[in-house]
């Protein structure tokens, strides 16, 4: 590691545990553990980052995980610094350098009355004239600096990353897929959407007409290759809304796989964060990125 390494945080959580070797292609390096850093990153607006990344020098392959979004600026105040911390170890695992960015509004909170402002990019807002497309967009532009950032900082390989989202953060990712960066391999989402659940209610969504034409102008123009995964009992998009999205966006030209995996927990929607669920979609996920690399 270079000088640059000093913007990286002191707090460093060495997990030395021994793993098995990885079935996925053969020249990536082998694994024998795994740590999970914090880092600072100096993107154009700076951010936090959990980095869980292979013990070794690399280069590895840099994957970049979009957590979620809560539409309640009262919950965003206890948003965890990273929703599926065993996934992101399984991809460690795998010999991927993990980096999981805090986004703006996700752990602040409005409070102007107290003098208290975030910044918070992900708002869509009213239901009678939302916006989808423009917030998918600013988080495709937050992920195109963290990608931009660790090329230059870590022990990455240039122009071989692989983005997965989670729900709004999902959103973002086939977003950045609408944009053809050159530095993006493949895109990897998990109940991707917004709008979903309006007022707290199962199964209630935002505009999902509107949702679906967003879904659609991003497909115009996508050609990165994508994984779609969805549960039978999300219950802020559904398997209906689901295969609608995806219908529309390959018929416009985008290039994604959709896989809808059979009820999970008591809502599939955190199928990603779940330590249980990882047997089930981590061998459809390996098959992919053997495919797509």
């Amino acid at each position: 590691m270079h000088g640059n390494f000093l913007r990286v945080v002191s707090l460093v959580l060495t997990c030395f545990a021994a793993i098995a070797s990885s079935a996925l292609a053969a020249d990536r390096p082998a694994v024998q553990g795994i740590r999970e850093e914090i880092w600072a990153l100096t993107t154009p607006l700076p951010m936090f980052a959990r980095v869980v990344r292979p013990v070794g020098g690399g280069p590895y392959t840099l994957l970049v995980m979009n957590h979620g979004i809560s539409g309640d600026p009262e919950q965003r105040t206890f948003f965890p610094a990273i929703e599926y911390r065993d996934a992101a170890h399984w991809f460690a695992r795998q010999g991927y350098f993990v980096v999981s960015p805090t986004r703006y509004g996700s752990i602040s909170i409005d409070r102007p009355e107290e003098g208290l402002f975030s910044l918070y990019f992900a708002s869509v807002g009213s239901c009678d004239k939302p916006n989808f497309g423009w917030p998918g967009l600013m988080i495709a532009t937050l992920d195109q600096w963290v990608i931009d950032f660790m090329q230059k900082e870590a022990p990455v390989s240039p122009g071989k990353a692989i983005v997965v989202g989670q729900s709004g953060g999902g959103w973002g990712a086939i977003a950045l897929s609408s944009l053809n960066p050159s530095s993006v391999q493949a895109v990897i989402t998990f109940a991707a959407g917004r709008g979903g659940r309006v007022d707290g209610k199962p199964n209630n969504n935002c505009a999902p007409d509107k949702l679906v034409e967003a879904t659609r102008n991003f497909g115009k123009t996508s050609r990165i290759p994508m994984l779609w995964i969805y549960a039978e009992n999300d219950t802020y998009f559904g398997p209906d809304l689901a295969k609608r999205m995806h219908e529309a966006f390959t018929a416009a030209g985008g290039n994604a796989e959709l896989r809808i995996f059979p009820p999970f927990g008591s809502d599939g929607h955190f199928f990603i964060g779940a330590a249980e669920a990882i047997p089930i979609w981590s061998p459809l996920v390996s098959r992919f990125l053997d495919k797509h690399q």
